[in-house]
């Protein structure tokens, strides 16, 4: 428990620098890079879920075209991971464990969406169901959330982002 709060009050001061991380606990679930060199070595941040967990997690109850119902879609908004990660206005690029890629232009995250999720009413989501990451929006929240640019990039199975330059 304290060594859970100590991460999450080390991950609430922006930006983050590498050397004020704890070690990884768990396996690798995201990989960044491109990243500033000064703060991260090799320009490189790897996450494990309990590193992602510690940071502001936001909930998007919505339906989807790939799911039946409507379902509760916990984790990290884009948004504030880019903050967290010094990206700037930089685009991000998403990739996925089948090297499906997509770019999200910084200008294009919000206080409401995209949101990086790591469960699915409240349960973590395998790979074989569209995990460990998904980015989500809230679909049912209008239309400009249910357009074909949108769906592209509600991307599954990321497994890492580049800060494009």
């Amino acid at each position: 428990m304290l060594r859970r709060l100590i991460l999450a009050l080390i991950l609430l001061a922006l930006p983050l620098r590498a050397d004020e991380l704890p070690p990884l606990s768990g396996p690798v679930v995201l990989t960044i890079t491109g990243l500033d060199e000064a703060s991260f070595p090799g320009g490189r941040l790897e996450l494990d879920m309990a590193m992602l967990k510690a940071m502001a997690a936001t909930d998007i109850t919505t339906s989807s075209i790939w799911t039946d119902g409507i379902h509760v879609y916990t984790g990290v908004l884009v948004r504030t991971l880019a903050e967290q990660i010094d990206a700037g206005n930089h685009a991000l690029k998403f990739h996925a464990l089948n090297d499906y890629s997509i770019i999200i232009p910084a200008s294009e995250t919000t206080e409401d969406a995209p949101l990086l999720a790591y469960e699915m009413d409240g349960q973590p989501m395998p790979v074989r169901d569209k995990g460990p990451l998904w980015v989500i929006y809230p679909y049912d929240g209008g239309a400009e959330y249910r357009t074909d640019t949108t769906f592209s990039r509600s991307i599954w199975q990321l497994d890492r982002i580049d800060v494009v330059p």
